[in-house]
């Protein structure tokens, strides 16, 4: 049935929307509450060895890859080793959905060219304030990423047989079990 009141997008909002509904933390979103995101979609376009962000870096946006590869590194001693290589549509400093949150790692551009969407902390968290479902559906995504991501590191601390001290890691979390 026809509803003259009902909300018509623009085929560009519906690009966007696609974009958006391939990446883990807005896929749950309707169209409506990933609409209040457009507004402040930043493209900004980076150069091979370009730093997004350092590490211990406040966490004042969230980047989500449009184009090109981004690499994921930790500085140890006097060089930085690669964590992990993420491109398109995947997000990067996902931290900027919490408050005073800082960057846990370094990102640096590593393809000859990256298109990075930004979208500033302080909008991601006044959306948040207005509309608090979009603020739950976002953070549980976020928390289903992190298991993810955590699972993951005790996969692989089980198939190289511990190659850290996993008491350590856990004796500096502040998180429950």
């Amino acid at each position: 049935m026809f509803n003259p009141f009902k909300r018509t997008y623009t085929q560009d909002e519906q690009e966007y929307f696609d974009f958006l509904g391939k990446n883990k933390l807005f896929e749950q979103l309707t169209k409506k509450e990933m609409s209040y995101f457009l507004p402040y979609l930043h493209l900004r376009k980076y150069q091979k060895n370009e730093v997004v962000f350092f590490r211990n870096d406040p966490s004042q946006a969230l980047y989500i890859i449009k184009s090109g590869e981004i690499g994921l590194k930790l500085d140890v001693k006097d060089r930085f080793e690669t964590i992990m290589t993420i491109q398109t549509p995947i997000t990067l400093g996902n931290n900027a959905l919490l408050k005073n949150a800082h960057r846990i790692y370094n990102a640096i551009v590593i393809s000859n060219q990256a298109s990075l969407y930004v979208i500033p902390q302080v909008n991601i968290l006044g959306i948040f304030e207005r509309f608090p479902e979009i603020k739950a559906k976002m953070l549980e995504s976020l928390a289903e990423i992190y298991y993810d991501n955590f699972n993951n590191l005790f996969i692989s601390y089980q198939a190289t047989h511990g190659f850290f001290e996993l008491e350590e890691m856990f004796r500096l979390s502040s998180f429950g079990c």
